[in-house]
């Protein structure tokens, strides 16, 4: 019986480990909230522009691009990390086909750039 209780051991440990996360992050807000809030220190910033009363009020559509582009190099990066785990099993293929991507990536951003996509005036 003492055996099969320590095969469980991992998972109560883990059980354990997340309840206490799970319970420090419940916690955490009480203790680091905003005591005396004021239109400054409640105010939106996550986001580029003023809070507004409308959800259909008109903003500037770049903040949707920079977010796409952002979206998708992060995934391309991404793709980098297996790669590089894996790079001595790849070979000399695999090598290259990561540069010939990389290249790709390389024209694209170039392309945007030239376009004027990541100027904000």
């Amino acid at each position: 019986m003492n055996e099969l209780l320590l095969d469980y051991l991992p998972v109560v440990i883990f059980i354990a480990v997340s309840a206490i996360i799970a319970g420090a992050l419940m916690l955490a807000p009480f203790l680091i909230a905003v005591k005396n809030p004021d239109s400054e220190k409640v105010s939106a910033y996550e986001c580029g522009f003023a809070a507004f009363d409308d959800a259909r009020m008109k903003f500037d559509v770049r903040f949707y691009l920079v977010a796409i582009l952002f979206i998708i190099f992060d995934l391309e990066v991404a793709f980098l990390f297996p790669w590089a785990v894996a790079f001595k099993e790849v070979g000399a293929l695999g090598f290259w086909s990561v540069m010939v991507f990389l290249a790709v990536l390389t024209i694209g951003f170039i392309y945007e750039w030239r376009k004027g996509a990541l100027e904000w005036d």
